[in-house]
This record gives structure tokens, C-alpha cells and sequence, in this order.
């Protein structure tokens, strides 16, 4: 395919805006027709957004196979069936009752444990929760140490037998630099402020807790992402929860990405403002909703929104997608409504410096009113923090409850995150930090071909160290999270409610701290569970995604 006139050979993802070369979509998914085929030959030509990029944007969604589809549907309800049984047993005191129930005194008293509402988590969770919660005793390396458990009753309870599972490679921590570890520059830095300033601040920032360290924390997280000020909070999903309501109340739009974090869309919530969702990267959703929004106005009143706030994410942490972050200031702009980016994943992942999606797309960081991120992952550390103007900063300083009541950061994590940024900006005086960001980038990239070429469905941009691979089956999201461990390495499975009723799936998250070998010793066994449980399911349909005009299936609303 060629590029088009800004450059780009774009694959757009099947659901950034609902139209493929030689089918159409609903609800996601790609379904051939001669019809879609003969309406796509129609606009071919339409190339609008090619000019907004500057690199390829490779990015697609595999359709899910109709068998697969039907036989995902028929597990959930052969287990729903199952379950109701298994209710029926328990009611009657045939099998013993494990969840919590109301004591008997309590049982004139408004049900404090509603059974439909925790019917997924007693019949369907207990059968595989023994793929999640698993304690690990060592640094979240390339390689983790893992305390061995088991369980008598159906993992409603789990005993440690005292052994430790050596050396399993980790393909689901967060660790995209490979920063979190227990040697070298930043380990040293942060012992050294662990012996002068101790491990708690026990104050807020406002009162007694504002150390110099912060201070140097928050300069230099300005200067690395090229704005005005920032600020630093003590945990990443507070600095989105709690920022947001301080930024727009009643009478303001927030306009949210349908795939969208827990805590920005808790933090929309909490705002009190009108929240309307649009299709995951689908600009033209958006933009129908920005029209809509300037048309009509408020409910009722018609009057005008005070703010029109449009929320996304750099790398979405489920589907491995990018934003498609130069059409969105695009559409802001047009529309002159604010910008809300989360760059929790993407930041020190993406970009030829590790600057995030606004790096990786060469914007200028000034079109982007709100920048966040944590310093959860790619820093190794913990917390999170908001760039921008200075006159943004010094109004959440005094009016964001995560900044007014919550403790200041500790000193040893402020100095790994000011240890590791100044390697990944290169003023610790050595490369190691661009060779990192260099490394993650081939690591994602092979990683990704590999899987691709053994058979497997892979989900997201060609970019992303996020890589899901899709399961499906309820049945295989146990089967292969204890598979794999059994061969020695740690993988996280996600499954309902967490992702669509049959898009179940593994995710891998890849580090700069994996070799070549320690992938290929992965990619091996990957290989061989998928051909034991099944899981190939990819018909190398992978087809590039062109604009067309705005269709009403793929734009959805919330009620007001």
C-alpha cells in the first residue's frame, strides 16, 4: 500500500472509525460483503487525515472467527447453567456455601449481598482465580521469583507450601525500561536519600511535606515533557480520579473514550458533569459528538457547555491501540474544546526519546491542555503527575483533593523517578536510557511479528509493548494462565468483565529489560500451549482501515 499524501501508509484499526478495504463493521468486527466491499471502492480516495501523520500508523484488529464466537457464547452458558445448579445446591445445603451471606439475625435487614451481583464472581472467577493474586518475593524483573500456592477448596482459600518457583520469566509487569530493579544508578540514589531523608514525609504537601526533592521532581518532569510546570501526586490512579472534578463540574461535557481507564471514567463521575462516550478511536464519533455539542448545547436550557473536555489515553492498556492523537488536537481545535491526555503507558514507551504518544506523533506539547502520566511504569517507581500551563498547576495546587489531603511521595521513590528520567533524558552522562527506549522498541516489534506469524490473533498497534492476545474461550483464560506458569512463565489473562463477554484474552507486556533469548524461550513455549489448547485462530485477514463518511451504527451515546 502506498503512502498517502502526508507520508503515511496507515492501517487504521477496524475500530478506530469503522470501515475496512473489503468488509464492514459492527459492533467491532469485520464482516465480509460485496456490498461493504463496493461502498469501500467508493471511498477509496478519501484521505483527509493522511496529512496529519508523520509515520506510519500500523494498527489492526483480527475479526473473531463465527465458530469461535458461537462457542465462547456457548461456555458462558453452559457455566451460567451450571452455576444456577450449583445455587440450587448450596440453597439447599448439598454443597457447602463459601461467599459471604448476611448472618441469620440479619435476614429481615435489606440484603447487604446482593447473590445476582456477585453470581459471576462464586461460579465463574472462583474457577480460575488461582491465575491472579499471585504473591512474587523478588525485584519485577526480566525474571520473578514466585511463592508457590495451592488450594483444597476450589480457590476459595489458598495455602503457601513454602516453595519458590525460581526464575520465571515475566512477560505481565509494567516495566518498560527495565527500571525496576534492586542494582545500579538508581537503586544506589535511592539507598543514599533512604539514609538522609528517611522513608515517610507524614504531611501533605501544603503543610510540612513539600521537600526540595519535589521540587526538583516537578522541574524536571516540566522540562522533560516541554512544558510550563507540573505537578506530582503519590499514586497514578488518584491523579486522574481526583484531578478531573477539579477541572469540570455541572454544566460542562466530557467527552470519553469508550475504552477509557476505571480511573478516568471514576474521575468523570465524580465531576458531575455530562458525560458522552464515543467509539474507541473513532474520530468520526467524536466529532459527531463535538458538533452535537455546539449545535444543541446543554439539555433543556440550550445554553452553551462552559467546557467541552475530550479524555483519552496515549496506549490503551487492554487493546494495545494508540491514540490517534493528531486527528484529536485536530478536532479540538476545530471545535475549541480542551484536551485530556493520559499517558500512564505510553510515557518513556513511545516516542524516539521516550517522550510519550506527543513524541511518537512529533506534536508540539503545547496543543495538549492537560498531560498525565504515572511514574508507575516505565520509571519503576509509583505516583503520577499533571503537566501543562503554569496557571493549570498552580490552580490544581490548591484546589485537587489529591494534592490538598493526600501524603507526599516518599523520598526514595522521588529519587528513582528523578534517577531513571534523567537516564532517559541522557543527563546522567551515559546512553544507557536511549538504548533502552531503543531496545523496547525492537523487543515490542519482534515480539509481535513472531506471534503474528505463528497463527495467533494479536490486538493493537505494531508500536505498543502492550500485545493482547486473544483467548476467547472462558475455559482457555484458566487453561492457558496455568499452562504457561507450569513452563516457567508469569503471563496475565483478562477476562469478563474486564473485556467483552468473548474477547477474552493474555496480555503481554514487553521490557527493555528482556532479551532476545529470554523472547525466544517465551515465544517457544507461547508456541506450544497455543497448539495444545488450540488458540491459532488468526486467517491472516489483517487489512488496512480508510476513512469514510460518518455512519450512525458506530456512534453511541450516553443518556443525559
Amino acid at each position: 500500500m502506498r503512502p498517502g499524501p502526508g507520508g503515511c501508509c496507515c492501517r487504521r484499526t477496524v475500530r478506530a472509525n469503522g470501515c475496512v478495504a473489503n468488509g464492514e463493521v459492527r459492533n467491532g468486527y469485520v464482516r465480509s460483503s460485496a456490498a461493504a466491499a463496493a461502498a469501500a471502492s467508493q471511498i477509496h480516495h478519501v484521505t483527509q487525515n493522511g496529512g496529519l501523520y508523520k509515520r506510519p500508523f500500523n494498527e489492526a484488529f483480527e475479526e473473531t472467527p463465527m465458530l469461535v464466537a458461537v462457542l465462547t457464547y456457548v461456555g458462558y452458558g453452559v457455566l451460567t447453567l451450571f452455576g444456577y445448579l450449583r445455587d440450587f445446591l448450596r440453597h439447599w445445603r448439598i454443597e457447602k456455601c463459601h461467599h459471604a451471606t448476611e448472618r441469620e439475625e440479619q435476614k429481615d435487614f435489606v440484603s447487604l449481598y446482593q447473590d445476582f451481583e456477585n453470581f459471576y464472581t462464586r461460579n465463574l472467577y472462583m474457577r480460575i482465580r488461582d491465575n491472579w493474586n499471585r504473591p512474587i518475593c523478588s525485584v519485577p524483573g526480566a525474571r520473578v521469583d514466585i511463592m508457590e500456592r495451592q488450594s483444597h477448596d476450589y480457590n476459595w482459600s489458598f495455602k503457601y507450601t513454602g516453595n519458590i518457583i525460581k526464575g520465571v520469566i515475566n512477560m505481565g509487569s509494567y516495566n518498560y525500561l527495565g527500571f525496576a530493579r534492586n542494582t545500579g544508578s538508581c537503586q544506589e540514589a535511592a539507598a543514599k536519600i533512604l539514609e538522609e531523608y528517611g522513608v515517610g514525609v507524614c504531611s501533605t504537601r501544603q503543610e510540612i511535606g513539600n521537600l526540595d526533592k519535589h521540587e526538583e521532581l516537578e522541574e524536571l518532569v516540566a522540562r522533560f515533557l516541554g512544558v510550563e510546570a507540573a505537578m506530582a501526586y503519590g499514586m497514578g490512579f488518584a491523579t486522574n480520579s481526583m484531578n478531573i472534578p477539579a477541572l469540570v463540574g455541572k454544566g460542562c461535557l466530557i467527552l470519553s473514550d469508550e475504552l477509557n481507564h476505571a480511573s478516568l471514567v471514576l474521575g468523570a463521575r465524580l465531576s458531575g458533569a455530562t458525560i458522552r462516550i464515543f467509539k474507541h478511536n473513532n474520530m468520526q464519533s467524536l466529532e459527531k459528538l463535538l458538533k452535537d455539542a455546539i449545535v444543541y448545547g446543554q439539555p433543556r436550557t440550550r445554553r452553551p457547555w462552559k467546557k467541552i473536555l475530550i479524555l483519552v489515553e496515549g496506549i490503551y492498556s487492554m487493546e494495545g491501540s494508540i491514540v490517534r492523537l493528531p486527528e484529536v488536537i485536530a478536532l479540538k481545535k476545530k471545535y475549541k474544546a480542551y484536551l485530556y491526555l493520559d499517558e500512564a503507558h505510553s510515557i518513556g514507551a513511545l516516542g524516539p526519546t521516550g517522550r510519550g504518544v506527543v513524541d511518537y506523533f512529533g506534536l508540539d506539547p503545547e496543543d495538549v491542555d492537560v498531560m498525565m502520566g504515572t511514574f508507575t511504569k516505565s520509571f519503576g517507581a509509583s505516583g503520577g503527575y499533571i503537566g501543562g500551563k503554569k496557571e493549570l498547576i498552580d490552580y490544581l495546587r490548591t484546589h485537587s483533593h489529591s494534592a490538598v489531603y493526600a501524603t507526599s511521595l516518599s523520598p526514595p521513590v522521588v529519587e528513582q523517578i528523578i534517577t531513571s528520567m534523567k537516564c532517559i533524558m541522557g543527563q546522567d552522562g551515559t546512553s544507557l536510557g536511549k538504548e533502552c527506549v531503543q531496545q523496547l522498541a525492537e523487543n515490542t516489534r519482534y515480539f509481535r511479528r513472531r506471534l503474528k506469524e505463528m497463527g495467533f490473533i494479536i490486538y493493537g498497534n505494531e508500536d505498543s509493548p502492550v500485545v493482547p492476545l486473544m483467548l476467547y474461550m472462558p475455559a482457555k483464560i484458566g487453561a492457558f494462565g496455568r499452562e504457561m506458569l507450569k513452563r516457567n512463565i508469569g503471563v496475565v489473562v483478562v477476562g469478563f468483565p474486564a473485556t467483552p463477554i468473548i474477547e477474552s484474552r493474555a496480555r503481554f507486556c514487553l521490557s527493555a529489560a528482556h532479551t532476545k533469548e529470554i523472547l525466544d524461550t517465551a515465544l517457544k513455549e507461547i508456541d506450544e500451549v497455543g497448539d495444545l489448547l488450540q488458540l491459532k485462530y488468526s486467517r491472516h485477514r489483517l487489512v488496512p482501515l480508510l476513512d469514510r463518511p460518518f455512519d450512525e451504527t458506530t456512534y453511541e451515546e450516553t443518556e443525559d
